[in-house]
């Protein structure tokens, strides 16, 4: 009876840690869950990126109708509504629209400006920096 006790007492006390299986096996656990949500986020960050491009270039748009009821046309870049530019044919009418000068789009590129006569486009280069890609944003 005494050797049963005995031997149950050593199981025991062989039994009170975690072996280096059951601790592998729960780090290897761990570090699948934080993959997947580092890429659910990631995709979180990227969806934000594209709104506050978007947003961004609407700000402009309005900015840019500003800019034009004060000097008559459009500029001949998005500087211009921050800075006087030197071509304006009455530098009076200037009126600074932008308080600060014109920050890169999220992903760090700048907006691309053109002016076609009456018409203009403002593009935000998306993550890939690429002119003329799919993940262009435009307005």
């Amino acid at each position: 009876m005494a050797r049963t006790v005995r031997r149950q007492a050593r199981l025991m006390k062989r039994r009170q840690g975690f072996t280096l299986l059951e601790v592998m096996l729960v780090l290897v656990i761990i570090a699948a869950i934080a993959g997947i949500a580092v890429v659910n986020i990631g995709g979180f960050q990227t969806r934000a990126y594209q709104q506050a491009a978007s947003a961004e270039i609407s700000n402009y748009k309005t900015m840019l109708a500003t800019y034009r009821l004060h000097v008559g046309s459009y500029p001949s870049d998005l500087n211009a509504l921050h800075e006087q530019p030197s071509d304006l044919a009455d530098p009076s009418k200037w009126f600074q629209v932008k308080s600060e000068p014109v920050k890169p789009d999220p992903w760090g590129h700048a907006y691309e400006y053109t002016l076609n006569g009456a018409d203009y486009e403002i593009r935000s280069l998306g993550p890939d920096g690429q002119s003329g890609t799919e993940d262009d944003i435009t307005g």
